[in-house]
């Protein structure tokens, strides 16, 4: 993994359990799916499926 500061609220933030959840500008930060099935996947990975959903974003 790249060697970066994440900032809170902007990179991840606590849910109500207390846990840590990356963002979706922090996964393209990163720059690759861990397969996870993150809450805020931009590439797309559906954990259920083990299987990669194609996503079209416009891009700004």
């Amino acid at each position: 993994m790249a060697n970066f500061d994440i900032k809170e609220h902007e990179d991840f933030y606590y849910n109500e359990q207390g846990y840590k959840v990356f963002t979706e500008k922090f996964h393209l930060k990163r720059g690759y799916c861990c397969k996870s099935g993150c809450r805020h996947c931009p590439y797309g990975y559906d954990k259920k499926t083990d299987t990669f959903i194609k996503i079209t974003k416009k891009i700004k």
